[in-house]
């Protein structure tokens, strides 16, 4: 008796509304931890490598999923598809693209559907960096930055040959950059392609090498570069200049240049997204009065109006004094500052008895202790005294 197939969907870990991204990623998945080059002589993991294989060439094929989804497993039974199971695919043509860009992108490689070598190829992104304070990141500026960036070469313009000789074809690949190998899996053949390892992809051959730009058909020069640095940038992020990177191949635009911006710390305030948070110390007496009370902002200083009995910790909102949105600048966060009331460690002995005044005054028994205490020092003042006078 045969054995019984699983569902497909089951099998790759999908629901039947998955789309081909979701079907290529659990694939990709079950094939790297079930490929047999990974287990080599496990027979168990190499039948569920084959049953993903089939699972995913059928649903990701729109109109054998649409025969799986009406007929089930039948559709392809001998009689009822012509596909006689899994060994009788074919998986040359588109399908063996497919499987070429999953191993290729597992195992290294790549498939015969890469760009051309010998077309135009946007040049490499150039990297650097930019230090601003932490008021400029809320305001934005701007910034000049000096970065080395390759050139044409004047000398061979871009040919990378001495002026009076040209480069040759690359024998190896053909002067297309690329060569095509064939290997044979489980699932058929499939070609892959790599960078011609003697031309590097260039698909030229130089001999006679300018002697200004050794062949590379560049020249590397420093240039001052202006960034604008939005409002509200935050610590890590980069912004992209486009075109102002490497120069591309055979007629390709530049790359593009990333700067990371990297944001200074500031001394009373801390970010968190769009809002700022900052901690303001105030006397005793504010905050059992209240009164009016300086406060630093982004955007300056304001008042604020202490109620009477404010507890220390207590936060206070100020809505739109935070961070600038960086796509919309007519949005904001918020400013948050957390109240605390200060406590002297010095005191003069006129403040001292002020406290202990107020502290009686209100009830506390520290203040009655200290009162206690007094009375005692002044009790046993006069009692020394009156030993003293015996003694003599």
């Amino acid at each position: 008796m045969a054995e019984s197939k699983r569902d497909y969907y089951e099998v790759l870990g999908v629901d039947k509304s998955a789309d081909d991204t979701a079907l290529k990623k659990a694939y990709r998945s079950l094939a790297k931890k079930y490929h047999p080059d990974m287990n080599p002589g496990d027979k168990e993991v190499e039948k569920k490598f084959k049953e993903a294989s089939e699972a995913y060439a059928i649903l990701s094929d729109p109109e054998k999923r649409r025969q799986y989804d009406q007929f089930g497993h039948a559709a392809f039974e001998q009689g009822g598809g012509g596909y006689g199971g899994f060994d009788g695919f074919n998986f040359s043509g588109d399908m063996g693209d497919i499987f070429g860009d999953i191993f290729g992108d597992i195992f290294g490689g790549g498939s015969r559907r890469r760009q051309n070598a010998n077309g135009p190829m946007q040049g490499a992104n150039v990297r650097a960096g930019v230090r601003i304070t932490f008021e400029e990141a809320i305001s934005g500026c701007e910034k000049e930055l000096e970065i080395m960036l390759k050139d044409e070469c004047q000398t061979c313009h871009g040919t990378g040959a001495k002026p009076g000789s040209k480069a040759e074809t690359c024998s190896r690949c053909g002067g297309k950059g690329q060569v095509i190998f064939t290997s044979q899996s489980l699932f058929g053949t499939v070609q892959n392609v790599q960078t011609c390892p003697e031309c590097h992809g260039s698909g030229k051959i130089i001999r006679d090498k300018c002697p200004d730009c050794s062949g590379t058909g560049y020249i590397s020069n420093r240039k001052k570069i202006q960034v604008t640095i939005p409002a509200g940038i935050d610590n890590g992020q980069s912004i992209r200049i486009r075109e102002k990177g490497e120069p591309g191949r055979n007629g390709g635009p530049r790359g593009d240049l990333l700067v990371e911006v990297n944001v200074g710390r500031h001394p009373v305030f801390q970010r968190d997204d769009m809002d700022i948070y900052s901690t303001v110390t105030m006397s005793y007496a504010q905050a059992a009065l209240g009164g009016d009370i300086r406060i630093a902002t982004v955007d300056g200083d304001i008042m604020y109006t202490v109620k009477p009995g404010t507890q220390t910790d207590t936060r206070v909102r100020f809505k739109g004094k935070g961070v600038p949105s960086v796509r919309n600048k007519n949005i904001r966060g918020d400013h948050y500052v957390t109240l605390v009331i200060g406590v002297p460690t010095k005191l003069s002995e006129d403040a001292k008895r002020a406290l202990r005044e107020f502290d009686a005054a209100t009830g506390n028994s520290l203040g009655r202790n200290l009162e206690k205490d007094e009375e005692k020092k002044k009790k046993k003042g006069f009692m020394d005294k009156l030993k003293e006078t015996f003694e003599d």
